[in-house]
């Protein structure tokens, strides 16, 4: 496995600057090889990459041609000389452009002028990026949102609606989990910016599988984008890895809902390793699934309330604001749509925006009749506002 031969070297190898790689003059096709060659991980291809560097510039621009023994003298393993010159040769090469073909997929590799540049200046960049969707994303100003799978109502509504307007100037950046991960995508993927999903496993591959539909859009309006090669076995090592390019590529990272222990705090610790800022959309404090992102704030995150709050805060690093054509107010808050609702249709909507329910459980929680009760979820309905699920369970829009 990758992670083996890594063992007890990322102490011993240093970042491998753009000028240095390119001096080498090793093919990105080499790279792309040597990233998908079984026992040959990030630490291994660094290595190789500063050997060139001693050897001098050009030093590794016949790399594709190099035996096993050429590899051995860089420093490789037996094991791992004989798979790099399997994995370099034409044949395998042209297999793997033909995989990436079948697979509707691309790859960025750190060599080239489409690799993201801010992604470049964290201590760990991938080498290796495939993508499935619009590569014109990977460059553009960029917002992570990310917090707990298991989110409230109120969670994956203000994730949705945070998300839906940062992408109006920003690229709205998470990991396709689901809760927040998932609404913030839907918020954005209709946003002149769009989003884009960074998966822990290949981009062939839908993780989890319930958000199969998301996936689905998300590759042809958003962009899916993966360190992991195609048919990658997923395993929980690559998670952490994954969350480390959702907080390089982005100027910051808003976390939502998240609990002491959740994953999206991984994802803001990178962050601030990275010099990136973290904000944080207040929650309750009572509430467990609050408490972990709650406490950043003592870590000096920023509060945000609405997308305002991003913009401002990125105001000089960001294209001028679109001016609307028409003032006719359809990019109204959550106050504006809950007006628009009865007070008895509001008392349901609140109930289930703080968690989904249950007929039974609505009926306790809001003191009405089952007869009044299903009206009011029927119009609620109708109005767009809630939906019902498997179990008939009540959840918000």
């Amino acid at each position: 496995m990758r992670e083996n031969e890594e063992n007890g070297k990322k102490e011993n190898v240093r970042v491998v600057s753009l000028a240095e790689a390119r001096e080498t003059g090793m093919p990105r096709e080499v790279l792309i090889a040597l990233h998908e060659t079984e026992g040959v991980g990030r630490v291994t291809i660094a290595t190789i990459f500063l050997y060139g560097v001693m050897k001098g510039p050009g030093s590794l621009r016949h790399t594709g041609d190099f035996l096993a023994g050429d590899w051995r003298d860089m420093g490789l393993s037996a094991r791992q000389a004989l798979a790099a010159e399997k994995s370099v040769r034409p044949a395998a090469r042209e297999r793997r452009r033909s995989r990436h073909a079948a697979g509707r997929m691309g790859a960025v590799a750190y060599l080239d002028d489409e690799y993201p540049a801010l992604l470049r200046e964290i201590s760990d960049p991938p080498w290796v990026l495939y993508c499935r969707g619009r590569l014109e994303l990977l460059n553009r100003p960029a917002i992570a949102i990310v917090g707990t799978r298991l989110a409230t109502g109120y969670g994956r509504k203000v994730a949705e609606q945070f998300a839906e307007g940062c992408a109006g100037r920003m690229t709205v950046v998470s990991g396709l989990a689901k809760g927040i991960d998932a609404a913030a995508h839907r918020g954005a993927v209709s946003g002149a910016c769009g989003t884009i999903a960074v998966l822990a496993g290949g981009v062939d591959r839908c993780y989890p599988p319930e958000n199969a539909a998301l996936y689905r859009e998300l590759g042809m309006h958003g962009l899916l984008l993966s360190e992991s090669p195609p048919d990658t076995i997923l395993h929980p090592g690559l998670f952490p890895l994954r969350n480390r390019i959702i907080a390089g590529l982005s100027y910051g990272v808003v976390v939502v809902e998240a609990a002491r222990r959740s994953g999206a705090l991984i994802t803001a610790d990178l962050a601030i390793g990275y010099n990136r800022d973290v904000f944080v959309i207040p929650g309750q404090v009572t509430s467990p699934r609050s408490l972990g992102a709650l406490e950043y704030y003592r870590k000096g995150a920023h509060p945000a309330l609405d997308d305002s709050d991003i913009f401002q805060y990125y105001e000089y690093r960001l294209p001028p604001a679109a001016t609307p054509e028409t003032g006719d107010g359809e990019a109204s808050g959550a106050c504006g749509e809950e007006d628009e609702l009865r007070a008895d249709e509001l008392l349901v909507y609140r109930l289930i925006l703080d968690r989904p329910s249950s007929v039974d459980e609505l009926a306790v929680f809001s003191g009405m009749t089952f007869g009044h009760l299903h009206s009011i979820l029927l119009s609620l309905q109708i109005k767009r506002r809630i939906e019902q699920q498997p179990g008939s369970v009540y959840h918000v829009l």
